[in-house]
């Protein structure tokens, strides 16, 4: 089941107390961003973020899920009412969330002579 474009928007209002977040599509579902760090995402309409010492702290009751068959299990987000919760959640994860991999540089195309 693929994640509504309400829902993204539901969490992205949210959210809105936060600079700088953003989302991505990938296959009927979408990746969160802040500051250019994966949050985590919506997965069958479900907030799930990483499972970073910060967000273990925040949600110590969370259920760990998978977003699907095969990831790595995240932290269900079900208090979802209070946005100054949801702010303090992502700025307290985001020194402890992995920085963004570089681009690879895309090779050039060969010019005949």
């Amino acid at each position: 089941m693929a994640s509504s474009k309400e829902y993204l928007q539901f969490i992205l209002d949210q959210l809105s107390n936060l600079d700088e977040i953003t989302y991505r599509p990938m296959m009927g579902e979408y990746i969160l961003y802040y500051r250019t760090k994966i949050v985590g995402g919506i997965y069958d309409d479900r907030l799930l973020i990483k499972p970073v010492k910060a967000a273990i702290s925040y949600l110590p009751h969370a259920r760990l899920e998978t977003p699907y068959p095969g990831a790595k299990e995240m932290l269900l987000v079900d208090e979802l009412d209070d946005k100054a919760f949801l702010a303090e959640l992502l700025q307290a994860m985001y020194p402890q969330l992995p920085a963004p991999k570089p681009k690879r540089a895309k090779a050039k195309p060969e010019v005949p002579s």
